[in-house]
């Protein structure tokens, strides 16, 4: 038997389902669940292998398993919004079941993620080395991640502090999910299909991220002409946490549940 994946919903509106990113959970998403709650009912879901969602026991750990078990949990159709990882399987979801999604939006995230040849992304040394660090110091390898993520921020120390709560919150990952999201982080290509993408599609970044660079952003709009892109100017990788209230009205702001043009 497959088992269910955890999420909790609050809030009244239109269905928003939120998937965070590598090494982490759905308690992220604490600091944008009060703003929303008038607006959106905030579906928060620990993706399968994180936090109170362990990883079906005999399921393959792949990336179409991770998409396929995430789309069982979902409303029959929602607003999609994904953080950095989550985003690619938001995007993976959405190709595969565009009638789920009536709106895609992306945080912080890319449709590939290396940098490759004049594609700008995170150098591959950087996520070979935390695979190769994961054996080596579990704890300390996550936490180097989780640093990375509020770099150049003026909040950065409390962001990280803040995120470091969060991930404590629930049950770690174990290390075997956790290589396997590096390996996704590092292989998974969806930029040939974002053309084929009919919904609305809002992909916000952070002008500091130092993962997802923003000289990403006019490589991504030539793939996915009929999106729009917001750049947060003082956000680095996490700006729904950098910056929450400014997160969620530009959420609002931007909300477009009709075909793009």
């Amino acid at each position: 038997m497959v088992t269910p994946v955890w999420q909790s919903v609050s809030g009244a509106g239109t269905d928003l389902v939120v998937l965070h990113g590598w090494g982490l959970n759905a308690s992220i998403w604490q600091g944008i669940q009060a703003p929303l709650a008038p607006h959106r009912r905030l579906h928060c879901i620990d993706l399968p292998g994180y936090g109170d969602s362990p990883w079906p026991t005999g399921v393959p750990l792949n990336f179409d398993q991770l998409v396929e078990l995430t789309t069982a949990a979902l409303p029959e159709r929602c607003q999609l919004m994904g953080w950095s990882l989550g985003g690619l399987v938001a995007t993976a979801i959405a190709l595969r079941y565009p009638e789920r999604v009536s709106q895609l939006i992306t945080v912080a995230s890319s449709p590939y993620f290396p940098a490759a040849d004049d594609w700008p992304g995170i150098a591959p040394s950087v996520l070979n080395g935390f695979a190769r660090q994961l054996s080596a110091d579990f704890k300390r390898t996550v936490e180097r991640f989780l640093a990375l993520q509020s770099i150049g921020s003026d909040t950065a120390k409390a962001d990280v502090k803040q995120i470091k709560e969060w991930l404590l919150s629930k049950p770690m990952a174990t290390e075997a999910v956790l290589n396997a999201g590096l390996d996704m982080l590092a292989t998974v290509d969806l930029r040939s299909q974002l053309a084929a993408l009919k919904m609305p599609l809002l992909r916000i970044y952070g002008r500091l991220d130092s993962l997802v660079p923003v000289a990403v952003v006019s490589k991504v709009d030539e793939l996915a002409p009929h999106s729009r892109a917001v750049i947060m100017p003082h956000c680095s990788h996490a700006p729904f946490i950098n910056q929450p209230q400014a997160f969620c009205q530009l959420l609002l702001d931007h909300s477009d549940l009709s075909a793009p043009r």
